[in-house]
């Protein structure tokens, strides 16, 4: 596969999904984390993932990133590019970031310091890194911070920040890699009523420039992100899909998951 095929400005979603997983299972000593899965997420699209534990989110998201390797099915990144023969590394640079649940930021630099490392991190600048940015740099790193709600956090050092602003400043250093695909693991646990709030609405600003996999258990939360489809697992398996109302009204989901 050429360098080419591996931008993520030139994935192929002209006649399709920009992410696809086909018959795909995997099995840990016996048991199937995902059991003949199949999901289809279009090119800037919001799409919610719930399920009960043991449903299999982070399994997908392990298989999705190169982390896991299925036993069978495939998973393709738009028409052309095989996710299954690369790793994780590459299918990063192809353009599919993951969010995991606990922020991971580097406590000691600022805000702004975190984004420069994330920008460096994708573009392969280790050895000028710090050194004096571009104007395009710059001006990238003051759009993502504005994006994310931070602007006036710059020179604050990322250890002394809420958690739901570390779970924010996450999500800038992903969006400084410029992603096609951004995988989100639960970003409202453990966050204040006004923190969730202005996460969905952020999460909701970045819908049709990416596309975005949420993977959460606050229903609420789901409820006010969820405009199109929501994809509910359960032993591995796509359960059903539908809209919020009509995943909350099946009675497969209600007895499974969500109690009636």
């Amino acid at each position: 596969m050429s360098e080419l095929a591996l931008k993520a400005g030139e994935v192929d979603t002209s006649h399709g999904p920009i992410l696809y997983m086909e018959g795909v299972s995997v099995s840990f000593d016996g048991f199937k984390a995902l059991n003949n899965l199949s999901l289809y997420i279009d090119a800037g699209e919001l799409r919610c993932l719930i399920g009960p534990n043991g449903a299999g989110k982070t399994t997908l998201m392990d298989v999705i990133t190169g982390k896991t390797r299925p036993d069978t099915g495939s998973v393709f990144f738009g028409q052309t590019i095989d996710l299954l023969q690369m790793d994780e590394p590459a299918i990063a640079q192809a353009g599919i970031c993951r969010k995991f649940q606990k922020p991971s930021v580097f406590d000691m630099l600022s805000v702004f310091e975190n984004l420069e490392l994330a920008l460096a991190t994708h573009k392969g600048v280790w050895p000028t890194l710090f050194a004096k940015l571009s104007s395009v740099h710059r001006e990238r790193i003051e759009q993502v911070l504005e994006t994310i709600g931070l602007t006036e956090h710059r020179h604050h050092l990322a250890g002394i920040l809420s958690h739901g602003q570390k779970q924010w400043l996450e999500i800038g250093m992903l969006l400084m890699q410029e992603p096609k695909v951004m995988l989100v693991d639960e970003p409202v646990a453990g966050m204040t009523h006004q923190e969730v709030e202005r996460t969905a609405q952020l999460l909701l600003s970045l819908q049709g420039e990416r596309s975005i996999i949420v993977v959460e258990h606050d229903m609420e939360f789901v409820r006010s992100i969820a405009q199109h489809r929501v994809t509910v697992l359960h032993e591995g398996s796509v359960l059903t899909e539908g809209t919020m109302d009509e995943v909350q009204n099946d009675p497969r989901v209600k007895q499974v998951y969500l109690g009636d």
